[in-house]
């Protein structure tokens, strides 16, 4: 494997910048990513803050350009312009002063296991002391009730009593699993979130489902993030869903069907869960590796 520290560069001056510990929010495409949890959460903080570019990576050597073309402008007679795809780590600061990094961009195609071990240099150089994630993954949920996650750890210290609908399945991997696998096994802290995001929302951007991430982290990384735009953002968001609905009879009885199985479920329980209606009744490990399969099957091709 070739060295990865020629993988990335450093955007400064000088051989690197100073060490500032902070906590790395990840928050590259991810394979499965509904309700576009990333993506909003990503451009929330950026448009936020002033952030500055720390480093950025090598894309022609990580990206395969055939299987998701960039976009380009044509105008009358000529190029306009080219949607150059870019990996970069930012520094910015919370709402107390706090540096916090946030690492965007395409997913890698090539040289995961390189690519992290790029990370785990810049992690170490700069003295990152966290690293956490968040996705949407569809489910059979409304998105009238309390938004449901499912948070994941090297250790799990790092998430407290959170608990899992899941039991122990098998998906496709993505980059930022195997960075978190990676680096509990070195020893350092990392948490992941996956927002459940309603099964008719994962073409959609839910920014309920953002602002339920970006709360998440606030609670376990301790950061004082922003939150009032995408809070805006959200009540708008909920208004078009409600409109939409309005206008779809039969998407307004999905609803109401999936709000009556959320409902009998939760009542007379103490930890919430949403999947059925009586424990009998939760679908199993298998069950659920099936559903999520045939999601990945129908998803269209990016």
């Amino acid at each position: 494997m070739s060295h990865p520290t020629s993988l990335y560069r450093f955007e400064t001056d000088g051989p690197g910048p100073l060490p500032q510990p902070g906590v790395l929010l990840v928050l590259l495409g991810a394979f499965v990513d509904a309700g576009n949890i990333q993506r909003t959460l990503a451009a929330h903080l950026l448009a936020g803050d002033s952030p500055k570019v720390v480093a950025s990576f090598d894309v022609d050597s990580l990206l395969d350009y055939r299987s998701r073309r960039p976009a380009m402008v044509f105008d009358t007679n000529r190029w306009e312009s080219y949607d150059d795809p870019a990996i970069l780590l930012y520094r910015l600061t919370d709402r107390e002063g706090q540096t916090y990094y946030l690492l965007t961009g395409p997913e890698p195609d090539y040289q995961w296991e390189r690519f992290i071990e790029a990370l785990r240099e810049l992690i170490a150089t700069l003295g990152i002391t966290l690293t956490a994630s968040a996705h949407g993954i569809p489910m059979g949920v409304p998105h009238t009730r309390p938004v449901g996650m499912t948070a994941h750890a090297t250790d799990p210290r790092l998430i407290g009593h959170s608990e899992s609908p899941f039991g122990r399945v098998q998906v496709p991997a993505s980059i930022g699993a195997l960075l978190e696998l990676r680096l509990g096994e070195s020893g350092r802290d990392g948490l992941g979130l996956a927002i459940h995001v309603p099964h008719y929302l994962t073409q959609a951007e839910w920014a309920e489902g953002a602002l339920a991430a970006l709360n998440a982290i606030v609670d376990l990384t301790g950061l004082n993030l922003p939150n009032d735009e995408l809070v805006t953002k959200a009540g708008v968001n909920t208004r078009e869903i409600a409109r939409e609905l309005a206008d779809n009879p039969e998407a307004g009885q999905l609803v109401a069907a999936l709000e009556q199985q959320y409902d009998a479920f939760m009542k007379g329980r103490t930890r919430p869960s949403l999947l059925a209606t009586e424990a009998g009744e939760l679908p199993s490990a298998d069950q659920l590796g099936a559903e999520f399969e045939e999601f990945l099957r129908n998803r269209p091709t990016p």
